[in-house]
């Protein structure tokens, strides 16, 4: 049982109409999708009419997330095994969207966050599995996208990454040492590729209510002595819109930025987190 009931989210049907942003036959590839952010994400381009290619590691989990926007939107489906830490599993991923739908024009760059820790309690190896996790899968993706993109002269690269990239938070040295560099390489992508008609963004949720923030919220309120309901509603305080984010919010962010409507917003790191950072950039 959770420790705290899922946020209530408005009902849709597959006859909802979409807001019409140009992406019906378009090819995405949502990676770490079978739940939480990523599985938003791949559900909002599908209702747009995007053709999708999803993944994760896990391989019922991916065949049966499938199944679920197939069945809820009607749109083409392809769950591939994937873990986009490891190299070679990034390329097959590109390889089986070509394969089965020809190209790429929409890549939403997601993982899992790395664990909690300070300096002392991580290992090297954990660094290590971060930087994989975190900045090489984002490295690796973009590269295998970046040419299809480019001879076709239209992409859009979406990086969801976290507000802490802009707004440290203590007990996730991992994920905040190394998330700011995915906002520098994609700045630097968005300069050099618009050109080519290819926009790059980052997406920089708050506490959104996924399976992650539940489990950060379990570990914090241990390391407070408190339980995790005191916890969550101490939080909720210091969010202005006074309570965590829907993961669907992010998910239409998403779509959006991937949309011919956002075709004059790149480089942008985009804050989804109800006013919860105080910073002005």
């Amino acid at each position: 049982m959770r420790a705290y009931p899922r946020l209530q989210t408005r009902a849709r049907n597959t006859k909802e109409v979409g807001m019409e942003l140009g992406l019906s036959g378009k090819v995405a590839i949502i990676c770490a999708s079978s739940e939480g952010l990523g599985k938003a994400s791949a559900l909002a381009l599908a209702r747009e009419g995007a053709k999708l290619v999803i993944c994760s590691r896990r391989e019922k989990a991916i065949q049966d997330t499938a199944k679920e926007i197939e069945r809820i939107s009607g749109a083409e489906v392809h769950p591939v095994v994937a873990d986009v830490s490891v190299g070679s599993d990034v390329v097959n991923l590109v390889k089986e969207a070509v394969r089965r739908f020809g190209t790429v024009h929409v890549l939403v760059n997601n993982a899992g966050g790395p664990p909690t820790g300070d300096i002392h309690s991580l290992s090297d190896e954990q660094w290590q599995k971060a930087h994989d996790l975190t900045l090489m899968s984002v490295v690796r993706t973009t590269r295998e996208v970046l040419p299809l993109m480019t001879r076709q002269g239209w992409g859009r690269i979406i990086t969801i990454v976290s507000f802490v990239a802009k707004q440290p938070a203590d007990e996730l040295m991992l994920s905040v040492s190394i998330r700011p560099g995915i906002l520098g390489l994609s700045k630097i992508l968005s300069n050099q590729y618009a050109k080519n008609n290819i926009t790059v963004n980052t997406v920089c949720p708050g506490n959104i209510f996924t399976k992650r923030q539940e489990e950060l919220s379990l570990t914090r309120a241990a390391g407070r002595k408190m339980s995790v309901e005191d916890y969550i509603a101490g939080q909720t305080k210091n969010i202005p819109a006074g309570r965590y984010g829907k993961p669907e919010e992010v998910g239409e962010v998403v779509a959006f930025l991937a949309s011919e409507r956002a075709s004059y917003i790149s480089g942008v790191n985009l804050l989804v987190d109800g006013g919860l950072a105080k910073g002005i950039h």
